[in-house]
């Protein structure tokens, strides 16, 4: 267990640690996502209801962003272990907390709320809705076990 002294990093510092994790999460879940899933298997792209010059325009700009989330997520990282601020554990939770979140989002409000793509098509849904919201369940189950230990 860590106290609270002048050389912790203290809440201010898990905070911050546990944000840059969390850009990170984000950004790498949406690169899976958008490597695997749009660019490997070509299953969907991020906006599939136009022509494939917008589904190509959609997943590039999920591209350019994912990519700001990481570098901007790694430079706060190396900012806070520069500063001897990073509390390590925070930054893992984070990154497991929004990549869960990331994938959830993506399964219940771009695939069911907005309609935006499917995991797959021509298939039977189910069992990818199942298997893409479980993935996301179980990272921010781990990423909040991790978060709540001192």
């Amino acid at each position: 267990m860590q106290h609270e002294t002048h050389t912790s990093p203290g809440a201010r510092g898990r905070r911050s640690s546990l944000l840059a994790g969390a850009a990170v999460g984000a950004g790498l879940m949406a690169a899976v996502d958008e490597i695997v899933f749009h660019q490997i298997l070509a299953w969907h792209h991020f906006y599939d209801g136009s022509t494939p010059p917008a589904a190509l325009l959609s997943d590039g700009l999920l591209h350019a962003a994912e990519l700001v989330l990481v570098v901007g997520g790694l430079f706060r990282y190396a900012d806070l272990r520069r500063r001897q601020s990073l509390v390590a554990r925070a930054a893992w939770a984070g990154g497991l907390l929004a990549a869960g979140a990331f994938q959830l989002f993506d399964g219940v409000v771009n695939h069911k709320v907005l309609g935006l793509h499917e995991v797959r098509y021509g298939v039977d849904l189910l069992p990818y809705d199942l298997a893409w919201n479980a993935s996301g369940v179980v990272l921010v189950l781990a990423g909040v076990l991790l978060a709540s230990r001192r």
